[in-house]
């Protein structure tokens, strides 16, 4: 396949994604683009469609009919996708859901991994049912999902509270998306879970950040309340919770905005653009977290119409190319970061580049590859070394430990992205 030069003009990645659809000949670019006839629907001006389009957070329908036509023609990659997906034991219908009234993140009587799990196995079975057409999973994943609708009335514990919210928030509605119209599935129960016990601490956060200094959090904090409003906007088509998060991504005043997120630029020896990471001197888990969360922002706001990951000249391609090309052992510049701490603002100051969990296997970097690569043509030469060298095929939540890291992102990239 013929690829474009990584060094085109920034002005070609400017050009909104609404925007381009709403021009002539605009149906056609859109298709070429990976859209369906459908995300065409109701394109405005705004940041929210005016009509929300239906699956259409992780997942479109065009994804989930690939996903199924080649599954069926027993094609590779998205084969060993599915294999992945159906050797998870969170994956199959024989799971018993253990719905709590509290759940608990940080401090005395911590229980959030219960819900985690609960949230792994709902997804995996909704994508069962999505591509495989398994009722018994389809089931399965409704028992999930109003199980916990009808009983989760609070979420709670120290700040960890605030990462509860936003990564259990949008995972669950991802599910949830998928099981939108099936029968059974209390869609108004689940979504009234979300609005009155997700979205206050999601707002909460990214409007306060726990009374703290403006950069005390790192990214990751942010934008897993991002991502969380953003999909409780989807899935209650709700325009101003999407705009909300949107507006956040360019110019939020938290370290999840995307200048913040991504605070410097380099070109590399060979050519490459490459930004550096907000918690590239943390440690590398983190920062591979940080290109998940990221991640699923972009590609929810992709099937809405909006393409933030051209935003600023595709300042996150740079990044995951950034941090990519650290985790398969080469190495990239760093300057020094330094940053405002606590409730006073007290500076801290990270002077390399962390080591720490250095080339971690987290399963984000398919939805990267294969959009920045296959749908747009691009030379993403570090993020397709990270994904084919080292990922590929991407299994989830289940397959990359027990503890929490291991389910912060749901995966199943080769099976859903593989274009």
């Amino acid at each position: 396949m013929s690829r474009i030069s990584p060094h085109r003009s920034p002005e070609e990645g400017e050009l909104s994604r609404r925007g381009l659809l709403s021009t002539a000949g605009g149906l056609t670019a859109a298709l070429a683009l990976g859209g369906s006839a459908a995300a065409l629907a109701g394109t405005t001006a705004s940041a929210a469609p005016s009509t929300f389009t239906h699956p259409g957070m992780l997942h479109n329908a065009g994804d989930i009919n690939r996903a199924k036509v080649k599954v069926a023609a027993k094609a590779d990659p998205w084969l060993s996708g599915w294999n992945r997906l159906t050797a998870n034991s969170h994956s199959q219908s024989t799971w018993t859901p253990n719905p709590q009234a509290t759940i608990i993140r940080g401090g005395t009587g911590e229980n959030y991994g219960i819900l985690y799990n609960d949230i792994a196995a709902a997804y995996q079975n909704a994508l069962r049912w999505a591509v495989g057409g398994t009722t018994a999973n389809g089931d399965t994943a409704v028992k999930i999902l109003n199980a916990w609708s009808s009983k989760l009335t609070t979420l709670t514990g120290n700040a960890d509270r605030f990462l509860a919210a936003g990564i259990y928030g949008w995972e669950f509605c991802q599910a949830a998306e998928l099981m939108r119209g099936y029968a059974g599935f209390d869609l108004a129960a689940f979504k009234k879970m979300m609005v009155n016990v997700f979205y206050p601490l999601n707002n909460q956060f990214l409007t306060q950040h726990n009374g703290a200094c403006i950069t005390n959090y790192w990214a990751n904090w942010d934008l897993c309340n991002m991502a969380s409003i953003m999909a409780i906007g989807i899935l209650t088509d709700n325009a101003a919770k999407y705009d909300q998060a949107v507006t956040y991504f360019k110019s939020g005043a938290g370290n999840g905005s995307i200048a913040h997120a991504v605070p410097y630029l380099y070109t590399d020896s060979d050519g490459y653009a490459l930004g550096q990471w907000q918690e590239s001197g943390r440690d590398q888990g983190h920062t591979l977290m940080g290109m998940g969360q990221m991640g699923v922002i972009c590609e929810m706001a992709w099937n809405q119409g909006d393409d933030l990951y051209s935003y600023d000249s595709r300042r996150f391609m740079k990044a995951a190319q950034y941090v990519a090309k650290y985790n398969i052992g080469q190495n990239v510049p760093y300057t020094t970061y330094t940053w405002g701490t606590g409730t006073n603002c007290s500076q801290q100051s990270q002077t390399v580049i962390s080591s720490g969990s250095r080339g971690q296997i987290r399963p984000v970097w398919a939805m990267l590859h294969f959009h920045y690569n296959r749908r747009l043509l691009l030379d993403d030469k570090y993020i397709s070394a990270m994904y084919y060298n080292l990922v590929a095929p991407e299994g989830g939540g289940g397959d990359y430990g027990s503890t929490s890291g291991g389910y912060d992102q749901l995966g199943f990239g080769t099976l859903m992205y593989a274009k």
